[in-house]
């Protein structure tokens, strides 16, 4: 789902859905808008794996934990991890 005029919009259903906090998502643009990422944030959903990882904000020892290639092909993608307590979100490079 993409944001589109205050809603997110599917792009292959089109089913459209109000944003209730617009403080969850957040759209990025890098290089002069020639490349764009989206970044859409959902509180109830969670199907991320969890590990072992000890929040720096409020010492919770559990977090959700995801991989994203953030530089070159050839360089070792990121790792990010969100406590699930507090929902704080840091990312260690590899």
């Amino acid at each position: 789902m993409l944001p589109k005029d205050g809603k997110l919009v599917c792009t292959k259903c089109g089913e459209v859905k109000e944003l209730e906090n617009e403080d969850e998502y957040r759209i990025v643009t890098e290089g002069g808008g020639k490349k764009s990422e989206v970044v859409v944030v959902e509180e109830e959903v969670r199907t991320l794996p969890t590990t072992r990882a000890e929040c720096r904000k409020c010492g919770n020892l559990e977090a959700e934990w995801w991989l994203l290639q953030t530089r070159k092909a050839d360089e070792a993608e990121t790792r990010f991890y969100r406590c699930t307590k507090c929902r704080y979100t840091w990312r260690e490079y590899q």
